[in-house]
């Protein structure tokens, strides 16, 4: 060691404050003193770390600036500069620093222990105090006391409710705004247990246990709680909504409890949920609309040739005469008759000519939806009812309210379906899948399957008690063989609607042509005649119309087409069936299946499995090995 160091040495260890020498190029603390050792080290024999930086942690940056400053001005000081001592403490500081006179790279840094500094300057303080005497004492009582005064001041202006709990829980402090929020006085409450006072449920009536209650979270974790609703419960037992924020309170460094801000959001949460009612009701509606916008669509563009209800048979006349007489009532009406005689049209004339022609009639069909999924189109859905439904749906019973809603092919609805829809009709209530709350209905039911009534209720595909329901005003729609003087005008009628829609040019309908369809049985009924005009109306191109129709028998309509029995029409039906599943090994659905074969829906098809009674021993072969079920 030089002489130039021992003198260093010696000066540093004279100095009474923290003293030390840095070597700002290589990092190294050269020397300190007892009382430096004794501040970052802990012990006044402890030696210095091997590197100054490491007593700086995260203010190395701020000490770069400084000895900056101190290599321009000669010398400085700062506070900004925290150290941190060997055993991980943070020690405040303020640093004194000059460079040594023959060695700028070398400065020589002085300490000041802030927190001692404050100490003594306190003590200094309060002996100043001491001697001021009794006059001194009083007008620091009197400052304490004005303080304290404008501080209550303060905390009873504020808007917002505020109180103070304890380590123990016990209220210290209450404002104005709280005491009137919470309907409570002062003495109700200073000293007691405010959590067991006022938040000791939840809104829904659970108890509120206090070691869950994030107020006291606050002073017994240390942590700030936002909380945007809860409930605290007023003097009268009715609650408030409330949003606070729950903050921890030191007492000379010590946690003595918490401070609680709150406001009132009552009013503002019932506002919310009157809102969002509303949104919901608006969504339900423009739902509904659009629901309904798309029936008008689906009808205004359907390629129904119907405009009309079209002839001027004894059953024309008579379903015309029931119409205007049904129309002009609420009543439920059943339409039967066989596939293509109009039953839909009859309906929608009925709607037309009602009240109740200013709202969309709502068509569905009972048969062309799932049995998975048909009460949810008809009873409507609620979000997260089931997998799958991702949002609030209104069903078609819905949809329907203030109109008509007329239920197609009603004998094809699944029986429990049919149990919930009568129950529905009769009380005059939907509700939804997934949903409690019951909505009122107003509509007009139409009704309509092709079978007879009694015959749907001896083969078990309706219930009884909806036929009851259902069958107040029966219309009975006339296959077209039996109105053939119709033929003619509905022909020409047809011909008219259906050049126009394809933009053709209309042929000409001879007396031959009028007499090949008289002449024809019409299985299909209007439905298929429709399909035979527009077909004539492509392939004869402006000229005479070209029918092609299947060659009648000849002697005329009677041999065309004899007359049967509804037993024996029943029986040729049900002969076809078995025959069909005999085909198929007995399979219904899917590929190769009897519905494929025969063009009809499985849901169809099972139905009419079911009225004619039809079983695997009807449709299997005899063999030794047992035949597949129906499936």
């Amino acid at each position: 060691m030089t002489a130039s160091h021992a003198l260093v040495d010696s000066l540093v260890a004279a100095l009474p404050d923290a003293a030390l020498v840095i070597d700002t190029r290589s990092d190294a603390i050269e020397a300190w003193n007892g009382a430096a050792a004794q501040l970052l080290a802990g012990a006044t024999s402890a030696p210095p770390p091997e590197s100054f930086s490491a007593l700086l942690g995260p203010s190395l940056p701020q000490f770069v600036v400084f000895i900056e400053e101190v290599d321009h001005r000669g010398q400085s000081w700062t506070r900004d500069v925290g150290l941190t001592a060997a055993d991980g403490r943070h020690v405040p500081c303020e640093i004194r620093a000059r460079p040594l006179p023959d060695d700028p790279g070398r400065l020589l840094l002085v300490l000041t222990d802030l927190h001692a500094f404050e100490q003594r300057t306190a003590k200094v303080e309060t002996a100043a105090m001491h001697r001021a005497g009794l006059n001194e004492w009083k007008r620091a009582e009197r400052f304490f006391s004005e303080l304290e005064r404008e501080n209550q001041l303060i905390l009873n202006a504020a808007g917002e409710g505020i109180y103070g709990v304890n380590a123990e829980g016990k209220t210290t402090f209450v404002n104005r705004a709280a005491r009137e929020m919470l309907g409570w006085t002062s003495e109700d409450l200073l000293g007691r247990n405010i959590h067991a006072l006022i938040h000791h449920h939840h809104l829904n009536g659970d108890v509120y246990p206090a070691h869950e209650c994030r107020i006291y979270q606050s002073f017994r974790f240390e942590k700030i709680n936002r909380i945007d609703d809860e409930v605290f419960w007023r003097k009268d037992g009715k609650p408030i909504r409330v949003e606070y924020v729950s903050t921890p309170i030191y007492d000379q460094g010590v946690l003595a409890g918490a401070v609680v801000i709150f406001r009132d959001i009552t009013q503002r949460k019932e506002n919310e949920r009157k809102l969002k009612e509303a949104l919901d009701e608006v969504a339900s509606l423009r739902d509904k609309l659009e629901q309904e916008n798309a029936y008008l669509q689906e009808a205004i563009t359907s390629e129904r040739a119907h405009h009309d209800i079209i002839g001027t048979s004894a059953a024309i006349r008579q379903i015309r005469a029931r119409i205007d007489l049904v129309a002009q009532t609420d009543a439920t009406v059943m339409i039967t008759g066989e596939t293509g005689t109009g039953k839909a049209l009859v309906a929608t004339a009925i709607h037309a000519a009602s009240a109740r022609a200013r709202r969309a009639m709502i068509h569905f069909k009972c048969g062309s939806v799932s049995a998975d999924d048909v009460e949810a189109e008809l009873f409507g859905q609620v979000r997260g009812a089931f997998p799958g439904s991702l949002r609030d749906k209104p069903g078609k019973l819905e949809l329907a309210h203030g109109g008509t809603l007329f239920l197609d092919d009603i004998s094809e609805l699944p029986l429990e379906t049919q149990g919930r829809l009568l129950q529905t009709l009769q009380t005059g209530t939907v509700t939804r899948l997934g949903d409690t709350r019951a909505k009122s209905l107003d509509l007009q039911v139409i009704a309509a399957m092709t079978e007879t009534p009694e015959a749907a209720v001896k083969s078990g595909t309706l219930r009884e008690d909806l036929l009851f329901y259902l069958n107040v005003f029966p219309i009975a729609c006339a296959p077209l063989r039996e109105r053939r003087e119709d033929i003619p005008l509905l022909a020409s009628h047809l011909l008219d609607i259906t050049c126009r829609r394809l933009n053709l040019k209309r042929p000409t309908l001879t007396e031959r042509a009028v007499q090949q369809m008289m002449d024809y049985p019409w299985p299909g009924n209007v439905r298929e005649l429709r399909n035979v005009v527009e077909r004539a109306a492509i392939v004869s191109g402006g000229g005479k119309i070209i029918l092609e129709l299947g060659t009648p028998q000849p002697g005329g309509r009677d041999k065309a087409m004899p007359i049967r029995t509804e037993a024996e029409i029943d029986a040729m039906i049900r002969d076809n069936l078995v025959a069909c599943l005999r085909e198929t090994g007995g399979k219904v659905s899917g590929p190769g299946g009897a519905a494929a074969i025969l063009g009809v829906r499985p849901t169809t098809l099972y139905s009419r499995i079911r009225r004619y009674g039809i079983e695997e021993r009807d449709w299997s072969d005899p063999a030794p090995a047992p035949a597949a079920p129906v499936r």
